[in-house]
C-alpha cells in the first residue's frame, strides 16, 4: 500500500513536470486517479515545495481550478555534448525548462588536458548562469557513437576518431555525479519525449544516426544497435563509408559531405549557400536529393512522423518545402509531407536531452 502511494506521487509529480502547467482535474483524468488520492498526494507535494500553485487554470466553464507547476528552484541538471569541433552546455530546471545555453568551438582531443578545459569551461557556464552547484543533481554528456552506459566507457566513435575511451573518473574533474548517453538517443529523448505520437528521430550530424520512439519509449532493438540509419544502403557501389560497405546514407547525408567544403565549419557552408556560392548550392541539391531518399524509406517502414535532427537538422526548417517537393517524388502513398518536421530544440537537443534523466531520477526519490 505504501509502495503504491509512493508510486502515484512519483507519476502525478512526472506528469506535473511534463505538462508544465496543469490541474487536479486533468492529472485524474490524464492518469487514471481517483480525485481523493489526486488531492491528497497534490497536497503533499506541495508542502514539501516540489510542487507549486500559481494563478488559475484555463477553464471550459464554471469556476477555474488553480494553476499547478513544478517548483523550478528545488534543482538543476547540466548537460553536456562534445562534438568533433564544440562543446554545447545545457542547464535545466526540475520544469524541463532551459535556463541558460553555452555552445563553444573547442576541438575534441583524447587527453586529460582537454577533460581538464571541460570541467573548467563547466564551472564557468554554471557561474555565468548563476548556479554555484550546490543544487545540481547532476551531469549528462552526450557523446557521438556507441556508448557502454553500465561501464562509463566511448567503445567507439568515428566522428572523435576514438575507440574505448574511459570517462570513469568524470566526477573528478567536473565535481557532481554524471551519465554518459549516445547524441542520438539523447537528442530524441529532448524531441520525442511525452510525444503522443509514434516517431522515428533521424540525427544528420557527424554521422548519420537516429532513434525509434514507439509507445512513449525508445526501442532500442535486440542488440541496442537500432536507429542506425546512416548505414541503410542507398546507393549501390556508391560512396565508401568508414563501415567498409559502399553506398551508405552516412557517406551522402553526414554533416560532413557538407562542411568538408567549409574548412569543417558547417555554420560558414549555410552562410555561403544563402549567398548563391554555386560550389555550396550544388552540394546542397544532391544532399537534399539523397536525404530525400533516406526520409521516403522510413516513412514507408515506419508510417509515422519523422523527425530531422542533428548539425544538419538545426538547420533544415527553411529548406521543408524544398525537400518535401524531392520527397514526394519518391513517396507515392502520402498526400503530403505534414509529417516531416524538424526538432524543436535545434544545436541543443543532444545536451538538453541528456539532463532528463537526473530529472527523472530526482521524482523518483520522492517518498
Amino acid at each position: 500500500m505504501k509502495e503504491t502511494k509512493r508510486n502515484n506521487k512519483v507519476k502525478i509529480a512526472k506528469f506535473i513536470s511534463r505538462k508544465g502547467v496543469t490541474s487536479k482535474a486533468e492529472i485524474a483524468a490524464e492518469l487514471g486517479l481517483s480525485m481523493p488520492t489526486t488531492l491528497q498526494n497534490v497536497r503533499e507535494l506541495v508542502e514539501a515545495g516540489v510542487v507549486e500553485e500559481s494563478g488559475a487554470y484555463e477553464s471550459t466553464g464554471g469556476r477555474k481550478a488553480r494553476a499547478l507547476s513544478i517548483s523550478s528552484e528545488i534543482g538543476y541538471a547540466a548537460g553536456l555534448d562534445i562534438t568533433a569541433n564544440h562543446m554545447t552546455f545545457v542547464l535545466v530546471n526540475m520544469k524541463c525548462e532551459i535556463v541558460s545555453t553555452k555552445r563553444i568551438r573547442i576541438p575534441y582531443e583524447n587527453t586529460f588536458s582537454y577533460y581538464e578545459e571541460l570541467g573548467r569551461r563547466l564551472q564557468e557556464f554554471l557561474a555565468e548562469a548563476g548556479n554555484t552547484g550546490e543544487k545540481i543533481l547532476g551531469v549528462g554528456i552526450s557523446l557521438p557513437g556507441i556508448v557502454d552506459k553500465e561501464n562509463q566507457i566511448l567503445l567507439r566513435s568515428h566522428a572523435l576518431n576514438v575507440s574505448n575511451v574511459s570517462f570513469r573518473n568524470m566526477e573528478k574533474l567536473i565535481g557532481f555525479p554524471y551519465a554518459l548517453e549516445n547524441d542520438a538517443n539523447s537528442a530524441a529523448f529532448a524531441e520525442l519525449t511525452g510525444n503522443p505520437e509514434n516517431a522515428v528521430y533521424l540525427s544528420l550530424s557527424g554521422t548519420v544516426g537516429g532513434a525509434i520512439y514507439l509507445y512513449d519509449r525508445l526501442y532500442t532493438g535486440e542488440n541496442f544497435r537500432s536507429g542506425e540509419f546512416g548505414h541503410m544502403v542507398i546507393e549501390k557501389g556508391g560512396r565508401p563509408c568508414y563501415c567498409g560497405k559502399r553506398g551508405c546514407a552516412d557517406a551522402y547525408c553526414s554533416a560532413k559531405v557538407l562542411q568538408n567544403l567549409t574548412e569543417d565549419n558547417l555554420e560558414e557552408f549555410f552562410r555561403r549557400l544563402r549567398a548563391g556560392d554555386p560550389v555550396c548550392v550544388q552540394a546542397w541539391e544532391e544532399y537534399l536529393e539523397y536525404l530525400a531518399i533516406v526520409v521516403s524509406n522510413l516513412r514507408m517502414a515506419f508510417d509515422c512522423d519523422v523527425v530531422l535532427g542533428g548539425y544538419v537538422g538545426g538547420y533544415m526548417e527553411e529548406f521543408l518545402p524544398e525537400l518535401g517537393r524531392k520527397i514526394m517524388e519518391y513517396n507515392k502513398f502520402d498526400l503530403d509531407t505534414s509529417y516531416l518536421r524538424t526538432g524543436k530544440h535545434k544545436l541543443v537537443a543532444s545536451a538538453y536531452g541528456v539532463t532528463l534523466k537526473f530529472v527523472e531520477q530526482f521524482f523518483h526519490t520522492l517518498q
